[in-house]
């Protein structure tokens, strides 16, 4: 048996598995099918009060669309957030549905002269991620008659301790050099640019307060010593985020209290009086509203294990499978829909219905006995998820998308 990680506080301690006020099969008969993602979204507006009220006054906090671009995620966060953080044509094409071009920032390595023709024309702010890329923006902003919105994201020579995924302190088709900066703003600026300031992201899902409190010192600090360099005052620093959320057996929640305390110290200590500080977060605001909802088509015996076959798998949800940046395979946590409390009594692997060993979305779990035409629940479905899976991977069908938004009277 193999451990797996804690199903989240919303949805615990119910026999049955509630989703904003109704069960399992509630949802499913709303969608016409299984397998399904509902996202409910008074989880994710739970998490921007909680952070507004974590963090420094002067901090504006951006949402990353790619973690969920869900239609209906976007129009309801965007009242909430100051600004959209983007990256590509086609997610700032959404971004600029919900939101003014003016706070909606574009990063991403290789931006096509298309992406970037139709960031100036509407007044989105550029993220560069090299010195080609941003004269390839003069040219085009030239063409057009524009002057572009432009700022640098920086590969800083520093990451961000014990995160999943590391985007700084080693060579990166990610930002540009840090040592190379000030250089490149002198010369933004020069050409009559709007320079808008940095970009600086140093690691994604990290549960250390600790380590994201260094991170965060180490990032204004740079940030005001590449403006200090270039003779330029950034208007716009944006510290990247990172926050993670417990995924696996043993993982505690990120202390963002604790981080907001002392980021606000930071800024009074460090920051640049003249600058807007902006967090961008997707994962850590979205992760734990989405359940994958799955069901049992086919249970079987192979050589002593108990496999529990569904009518899902990694196509829809590849992060749960292990095969997302995840270097050891370990358990998301899972539940049997309708037996939330039941007695753990069997060890078994909830696989999906593609043709590779690699569709495996749970490993040998403890779980209450489950048979044909039950729901599996994998929980952390809401960010990561839908998306960021091979949806056309053996030609099996979409999995549904539900977005939920119910008042309290609703539920």
């Amino acid at each position: 048996m193999k451990p797996m990680g804690p199903i989240p506080p919303e949805f615990a301690g119910t026999d049955a598995l509630t989703i904003a006020g109704h069960d399992a099969e509630h949802w499913i008969a709303q969608a016409g099918d299984t397998p399904l993602f509902v996202y409910d979204f008074a989880i994710v507006a739970a998490r921007v009060a909680r952070l507004r009220a974590a963090m420094p006054d002067r901090l504006q906090l951006h949402y990353a669309i790619k973690a969920n671009p869900h239609p209906g995620m976007l129009a309801a966060i965007a009242p909430l957030v100051d600004g959209l953080d983007v990256a590509s044509g086609g997610e700032l094409e959404k971004a600029l549905v919900v939101k003014p071009a003016g706070v909606v920032s574009f990063a991403g390595p290789g931006k096509r002269d298309d992406e970037l023709d139709l960031a100036i024309r509407s007044g989105a702010t550029l993220n560069l991620e090299s010195e080609g890329e941003a004269a390839r923006a003069l040219a085009i902003g030239d063409a057009l008659g524009i002057t572009p919105r432009l700022a640098i994201r920086v590969n800083p020579d520093f990451d961000l301790k014990g995160s999943g995924m590391k985007m700084g302190g080693r060579a990166s088709p990610f930002g540009i050099d840090a040592e190379r900066v000030p250089a490149l703003v002198r010369k933004l600026v020069a050409a009559g640019a709007d320079w808008r300031g940095f970009h600086i992201y140093a690691g994604s899902q990290a549960l250390s307060a600790a380590a994201i409190i260094d991170t965060q010192a180490a990032t204004v600090a740079l940030a005001r010593r590449l403006a200090d360099e270039a003779g330029a005052r950034a208007a716009h620093v944006n510290l990247g985020g990172g926050f993670g959320i417990p995924y696996f057996a043993g993982d505690q929640p990120v202390d963002v209290e604790a981080v907001g305390a002392a980021l606000g110290e930071c800024l009074e200590r460090d920051g640049d009086p003249d600058t807007h500080y902006a967090i961008e977060l997707g994962r850590w605001l979205a992760g734990e509203c989405g359940v994958y909802l799955t069901r049992i088509v086919d249970r079987k015996q192979s050589q002593g294990e108990t496999f529990l076959i569904v009518d899902g798998g990694l196509h829809h949800q590849l992060a749960a499978s292990g095969n997302f940046g995840t270097v050891v395979r370990r358990n998301y946590p899972v539940a049997i829909a309708r037996r939330m409390a039941a007695a753990e009594t069997e060890t078994v692997s909830v696989v999906g219905s593609l043709c590779t060993p690699l569709d495996r979305l749970a490993d040998r779990v403890a779980l209450p006995p489950a048979d044909v035409g039950d729901v599996v629940a994998i929980f952390l479905a809401g960010a990561y998820g839908f998306t960021a899976s091979p949806l056309l991977f053996l030609g099996h069908p979409s999995a549904r998308e539900l977005f939920v938004n119910l008042t309290d009277a609703e539920r």
